[in-house]
């Protein structure tokens, strides 16, 4: 099993149980507490690359950053450049194998990368 690399936040619940089901699975999981150590634009249009889904469910639409900047969810620069600016708005946990990345929102949505 290759090592899934958990983009995670601690003090969110979904991230919390996203980190428990890959430990349940055995899977050998790197954790990135991407607050703490953000992304860069490279690393994020890397992972948009391989990310499944829609761009627009990358962002946390309901936060106080992202509507005050006005961007559109669906232009990968606007969301790039807004979540460098603001890493707190990047939708959590998301986990990525290094050929695929889901959201896990809801977290079982990260079983499919287990199946791989």
């Amino acid at each position: 099993m290759k090592p899934i690399i958990l983009l995670h936040n601690p003090r969110c619940s979904k991230s919390r149980e996203a980190l428990a089901l890959l430990e349940a699975a055995g899977a050998e999981v790197q954790v990135r507490r991407y607050l703490d150590e953000p992304l860069n634009g490279e690393e994020l249009r890397a992972l948009v690359s391989r990310l499944e889904g829609d761009i627009s469910q990358l962002v946390r639409s309901s936060e106080t950053e992202w509507k005050t900047l006005g961007a559109d969810s669906h232009n990968v620069d606007q969301v790039i450049d807004a979540i460098v600016a603001h890493p707190r708005i990047m939708q959590r946990p998301i986990a990525d194998d290094g050929q695929r990345a889901v959201i896990g929102r809801p977290p079982e949505n990260i079983q499919s990368l287990l199946d791989a």
